[in-house]
């Protein structure tokens, strides 16, 4: 599917979904980018049907301004969505102002770090705009972060050509152990914050 949107919409279906995956909607830009990157070459088609350094400026531009929608919604609207559906998410104002001190501190490493971990990447700009992270430090750890992750996918399947079908069967299998590291993480994290909110209501 998303091979098949690149390949009738170009840089314009590249763009688009560059803004969805960095919007808190994982779409796989492993085989995005690395399939365009393999349209570079003339191994998949007659024709190369895209320039690898324009690839990389629409994908890098593409994941800043998915990743600055997501910030500002988290910016936005965290304290609200706190105040209606706190208890029921387990979180309250002193775990935002926490939140706020923690991104103080690492939020730099953070942002740009997250930005090349498949998963990760999608939704790493939210709790940054919730802790409300410095807005220009954050457009430029995305931007370097996006660029790097980008180029590096872009020029594996640059490197693939024709190879390229069994490089994306790779990539679908390297994501399986990262996302269950993800979900088991979130889930020793709920159930560490049930227990942190029933010690203190039991206080």
């Amino acid at each position: 599917m998303v091979q098949s949107f690149i390949t009738h919409y170009g840089y314009f279906a590249l763009f688009v979904l560059s803004v969805l995956s960095s919007a808190c909607i994982p779409i796989p830009s492993e085989v995005a980018y690395g399939f365009a990157g393999a349209l570079c070459t003339t191994a998949l088609t007659e024709h190369a049907r895209f320039s690898l350094w324009a690839v990389i400026v629409v994908g890098t531009v593409g994941s800043l301004v998915g990743a600055v929608i997501a910030y500002e919604v988290g910016r936005s609207a965290g304290r609200t969505i706190v105040d209606r559906w706190g208890k029921w998410l387990l979180l309250s104002h002193k775990d935002l102002d926490r939140a706020e001190h923690w991104f103080e501190r690492y939020g730099s490493a953070s942002v740009l770090i997250g930005r090349v971990i498949p998963i990760v990447r999608s939704f790493i700009s939210l709790p940054a705009g919730v802790a409300e992270m410095n807005r220009a430090r954050f457009a430029v750890l995305t931007t370097i972060g996006s660029a790097v992750w980008v180029a590096l996918l872009a020029g594996l399947g640059y490197a693939a050509g024709s190879n390229w079908k069994h490089v994306s069967g790779d990539f679908h299998a390297a994501e399986y152990p990262i996302i269950a590291i993800v979900v088991l993480g979130l889930a020793y994290g709920f159930w560490h914050r049930w227990r942190t909110v029933r010690r203190e209501a039991a206080g």
